[in-house]
């Protein structure tokens, strides 16, 4: 009698709002200790930059005419509007909306995107979601509670971006329009995670798929912007990003746009719930057809080459589309900044002291090469998803040595590093029509910098299991010194912590330097041999 009074509230309680949100505040408080580090350095970095380019820009443009004279010629080229949108004021604070709102909302979507599947789908792919929800924890409360993460995280990262830009001494309304259009897109892109998490079972295709969502909606931006100089674009009407810029901070501020936004978040967050309560828990609505492991997928490699072609063949398309695009600019680069040496400083930074071709081509190049090394970590990681999902001791409970096993996943992660970089530079050069030997060897020479961090990734994954997500923090700060280091122009010893800093400049007339890229692949070697080693001695994570 008294376990039939104790269970049948808890059953009516599910079917009540109040039930189905029960056990949020404790899931959302697991999730921010969780996210203790890497969120505050997510919101820290890219608030901060904001702030950094503000400041950056005040020392280059001091004087207004010099600010209009920029404005002037970046709403002139095409291709440049493509790349960072229009300007709309030529105040400082207008200059960093113009040169930071587009890829400042993308990353705050970028960084929504994992809170958001970490919490949803990865709980439920390795099994602890269920373990969780066998408490007094309401169907709806996991996507609830990490919803209120990335809302936390957004709000967050708003206010930084205000105090950064009232510090900067560009604050006011603008920069309160600047914050909301960021962080509104970030939450935007928070509940279009969570629908994807519901349509698939894969973590991993869960992000691939926002991931791939947020793309779509920065090339509606650029190709909108390429094509009128006022962001009028049905394109940009099209994209969560292109109504980001269209907020106009700094510029008679639309905050109708905001309306906008919020708006689309709304909708995408009733049918993420709406979804959420008409499935199983980790189960989905787009299930993974089983098959029988014959012929290539019987080994070990074999079933590497499975599990990660779909993401390999998606990338290596994407690098060679994103190739053809930079390549296309190029002709153009000299247009791109005119007479303004400072701006030529900026590319000559990023791509040597070589004529402003060159230097326009290797900070493209370099560009691929930041991007290409997402794909080795997010690649090397798919070992410890395997591990922690319990998918690898069946595997190794075989005739499959730790090594082996390894090996076939290693194999994709640094071979597909190869071929996308390939993709890229044969992009490159056919949009750019010359130059094919010589701009594909200098897609060929990021590779050694791509396989160092690919090698960090493997020795904390086979030393540190449990600490194996740090790649990805070493990876955003080389992602960092490589796109704003230059702009901000950091102090060598500090841009010399990203191993991209130490490859040769190519193409240009400095040539090719061995060292460096010699001793950056031997210590990847090294690199991969001690996680390797580490690996084999450990005991498997369950």
């Amino acid at each position: 009698m008294t376990a039939v009074t104790m269970t049948a509230p808890a059953r009516t309680g599910r079917r009540t709002g109040t039930g189905q949100l029960a056990g949020t505040w404790p899931l959302l408080r697991l999730a921010l200790r969780r996210d203790r580090i890497v969120m505050p350095l997510w919101v820290v970095v890219l608030g901060g930059s904001f702030s950094s380019v503000g400041k950056s820009i005040s020392s280059l443009y001091e004087t207004a005419a010099q600010r209009a004279e920029l404005a002037a010629s970046m709403n002139g080229n095409s291709s440049l509007r493509a790349m960072y949108g229009p300007v709309f004021s030529d105040s400082v604070g207008g200059l960093v909306s113009w040169r930071m709102i587009a890829f400042g909302a993308a990353l705050a979507a970028v960084m929504s995107l994992v809170l958001v599947v970490r919490h949803t789908r990865e709980e439920e792919e390795t099994g602890r979601q269920e373990m969780l929800s066998s408490a007094m924890v309401g169907r709806r409360a996991p996507l609830t509670a990490a919803l209120l993460a990335a809302l936390i995280a957004n709000t967050a990262l708003a206010l930084v971006i205000m105090a950064g830009m009232a510090a900067s001494g560009a604050g006011g309304a603008g920069a309160v329009a600047l914050a909301l259009a960021v962080a509104g897109v970030g939450v935007l892109f928070a509940c279009t995670a969570a629908i994807a998490a519901q349509f698939t079972e894969s973590a991993r295709l869960a992000k691939g798929l926002t991931a791939a969502a947020i793309g779509a909606a920065f090339v509606l931006k650029a190709a909108g912007d390429s094509a009128t100089d006022d962001g009028s674009s049905v394109l940009n009407r099209l994209s969560p990003v292109g109504w980001a810029e269209n907020t106009r901070p700094y510029a008679g501020e639309r905050w109708w746009v905001l309306l906008v936004i919020a708006g689309a978040a709304a909708v995408q967050c009733v049918l993420a719930y709406a979804l959420a309560g008409r499935r199983d828990v980790g189960m989905s609505f787009l299930t993974t057809r089983p098959g029988p492991a014959r012929g290539r997928i019987s080994t070990a490699y074999g079933l590497a080459i499975r599990l990660q072609r779909g993401a390999l063949l998606g990338w290596t398309v994407s690098f060679a589309a994103v190739g053809i695009v930079f390549g296309g600019l190029t002709g153009g680069a000299a247009d791109l900044v005119g007479d303004n040496a400072k701006t030529r400083e900026i590319f000559e930074r990023m791509g040597g002291q070589a004529g402003l071709t060159d230097a326009f081509l290797a900070s493209m190049v370099s560009v691929l090469g930041t991007v290409a090394a997402l794909y080795i970590v997010s690649s090397v990681l798919r070992l410890h998803g395997e591990e922690i999902a319990g998918r690898a001791e069946p595997v190794l409970a075989g005739g499959v040595g730790r090594t082996g096993w390894a090996a076939g996943h290693l194999l994709i992660a640094f071979g597909g590093a190869a071929l996308i970089m390939v993709a890229g530079g044969l992009g490159l050069a056919a949009g750019y029509g010359h130059e094919l030997p010589a701009v594909l060897g200098a897609a060929l020479v990021q590779l050694p910098a791509v396989w160092l961090l690919g090698g960090v990734t493997v020795l904390l994954y086979g030393a540190l299991p449990k600490a194996a997500a740090a790649a990805w923090g070493v990876m955003g700060l080389c992602l960092a010194l490589g796109w704003i280091g230059p702009a901000l122009d950091l102090p060598q010893p500090v841009m010399d912590l990203s191993p991209f800093t130490h490859l040769p400049k190519l193409p240009g007339a400095a040539g090719m330097q061995w060292g460096p890229v010699t001793l950056l692949t031997a210590l990847t070697v090294v690199l991969v041999a001690g996680g390797l080693a580490a690996l084999r001695r450990r005991d498997i994570l369950n």
